[in-house]
């Protein structure tokens, strides 16, 4: 080999190495910047007026939607946190919980009877909240759930004046219980259907023009969509625990009265035990060596929500 190759040679390798080494460098760095953005939160320390009714359901929905604002990822376009899924559809099902919050918190909470006037801020921030999740500009959905924050903000401020109200009624947690019941319903059958060996079940509504409870719908989930509704469960179940400890607080009157305390302990020790982290989300036939953790999760899920269902009764009949 002549000197001219062995130089031509070093220079090559000389050239790679800082290549190689900032590719190196660029690949640890997504991967941290993922495992990082990957973990799901931890129980919130939400901080309350305990002179004040409402003020632990409103701090805690603004606990939610801080959490929001300050890292939303469903909307990402850029890298590395565009590659994730299994947060951005966590953060999906604590949003619906929110909406869901505040809707009642709009229609029932806020007003005596259903045709009072609405509360100007709890509108704000429910019209906010129903922004598109996946818009990234004009508006962002962060811009959004930062304006519902603020309009809960001045809401709570508000409560502490005496000027907004909040009714902590047995027939207002009614409503809220039975919209929990409602998205739970939802989101279970989601988890329920992920099995691939399920192929068709009946139709919660039969189709036009058949007869009730003969429709037939196809389900056919994806493999690579399992762990999509697996997360968004948790989410969902999340944020219910989170607002079920903001009930105790609020409706600890009505719940003490209808001797229905020991019922939502028993709620909150169930969507605690939703929270679970499995290092791949398998989807094994029932004789497989490989767990099915969407039904694993579905059975403490709907025990949850066969427990809400329960504690609507005690409400009603106690």
């Amino acid at each position: 080999m002549t000197p001219n190759k062995r130089n031509d040679r070093k220079l090559k390798k000389r050239k790679t190495i800082p290549v190689m080494l900032l590719a190196l460098a660029l690949l640890v760095f997504i991967l941290v910047n993922m495992a990082i953005n990957s973990v799901k939160p931890k129980p919130l320390n939400v901080k309350y007026n305990t002179a004040v009714k409402g003020s632990a359901f409103v701090r805690t929905n603004q606990a939610l939607i801080k959490q929001m604002v300050e890292n939303w990822m469903p909307n990402d376009i850029f890298w590395p946190t565009v590659l994730l899924d299994n947060m951005p559809n966590f953060q999906l099902g604590e949003l619906e919980v929110v909406r869901y919050n505040v809707r009642v918190l709009r229609d029932n909470l806020s007003r005596m009877r259903t045709t009072d006037k609405l509360d100007m801020l709890v509108d704000e921030a429910f019209t906010a909240l129903a922004n598109d999740p996946y818009k990234w500009w004009f508006p962002s959905a962060e811009s959004k759930w930062k304006r519902a924050y603020e309009a809960l903000e001045k809401y709570h401020r508000n409560l502490e004046k005496g000027s907004s109200s909040f009714y902590p009624r047995a027939d207002n947690l009614i409503e809220l219980l039975s919209q929990y019941a409602s998205l739970m319903g939802g989101v279970n059958t989601r988890l329920i259907h992920a099995p691939h060996d399920i192929r068709e079940v009946l139709a919660l509504e039969a189709e036009k023009g058949a007869k009730a409870g003969t429709g037939v719908v196809k389900v056919n989930i994806p493999w690579y969509r399992v762990d999509d509704n697996f997360y968004y469960a948790q989410g969902v179940a999340y944020a219910l625990n989170e607002s079920f400890r903001a009930i105790r607080v609020d409706f600890i009157n009505v719940l003490t009265d209808k001797n229905s305390l020991l019922l939502v302990d028993k709620i909150l020790e169930d969507l605690r035990r939703c929270n679970f982290e499995p290092l791949i989300v398998f989807n094994g036939d029932p004789g497989s060596i490989f767990a099915n953790h969407s039904l694993n999760l579905s059975g403490i899920f709907n025990d949850a929500r066969q427990k809400i269902n329960s504690l609507i009764v005690a409400l009603r009949e106690g």
